[in-house]
């Protein structure tokens, strides 16, 4: 939690977080499918209990958050959430329906069915990324393949959250951003650290960057008078 607050207190209003499911279905906001990394316990995460994560620490000090904490929390906050493993999206579904959240959320994976899952559950009241079928499309339409436009404008992904590069292949470019706009969709990019490789994606126009260096990122784009004015008042 207190990283999600330090992003907010530097004045982001979107935050991103990938979420698992525990042995007993409680859904965390954590990253790793183990808790080797970055805490003071070892195993995987879906192995436990809740009762059994309460009392890890992240890097010694910080709890295991709970994604209805989370929610509960930053009320104002706009959140990308990524299912990890298909365990996590029934919990996530409740979650989000408990929560009356659909309005803040955007949810995307790497597995097609795990999105699929979710339109089924909200159908286009929750913002979804593409499937990575939709992501090849989009592709293939920036390639040149213009018969791919019409199927595009009818898809129901509302953005397009990809890396700069898939297993050696370049994803994003000048004409993919340049196609994503072309049909209404926004292109959100991840996960950026490196100053070039920021400054370099906002120059193709890209829509959002996903980092884990948020001073880096803001530092930019205030440089580049692109950060978001706060009314005052």
């Amino acid at each position: 939690m207190r990283a999600f607050e330090a992003a907010v207190a530097l004045g982001y209003s979107y935050l991103e977080t990938d979420v698992h499911a525990t042995a007993d279905g409680v859904l965390v906001a954590f990253h790793d499918d183990t808790l080797d990394r970055v805490t003071d316990h070892a195993g995987p995460v879906a192995a436990m209990t809740w009762a059994e994560l309460r009392p890890v620490r992240v890097a010694g000090t910080e709890p295991v958050v709970r994604f209805d904490e989370l929610l509960e929390a930053m009320p104002d906050v706009r959140i990308n959430v990524d299912p990890k493993h298909d365990a996590a999206v029934d919990p996530l579904i409740r979650a989000v329906r408990r929560a009356g959240a659909l309005d803040r959320l955007c949810i995307g994976a790497v597995s097609d069915r795990r999105v699929g899952q979710i339109r089924s559950a909200f159908g286009s009241a929750v913002c979804t990324a593409f499937e990575t079928r939709e992501v090849a499309a989009l592709r293939l339409f920036a390639s040149g393949v213009r018969p791919f436009r019409a199927a595009l404008q009818r898809r129901p992904g509302h953005c397009v959250q990809v890396p700069v590069r898939w297993h050696g292949v370049t994803v994003v470019d000048k004409a993919f951003v340049a196609a994503a706009h072309d049909v209404g969709l926004p292109v959100h990019v991840w996960t950026i650290n490196e100053p070039d490789e920021m400054e370099w994606l906002l120059d193709l126009g890209v829509d959002g960057l996903m980092t884990d260096r948020p001073e880096l990122l803001r530092d930019i784009l205030v440089r580049r008078d692109a950060w978001p004015s706060r009314p005052t008042g």
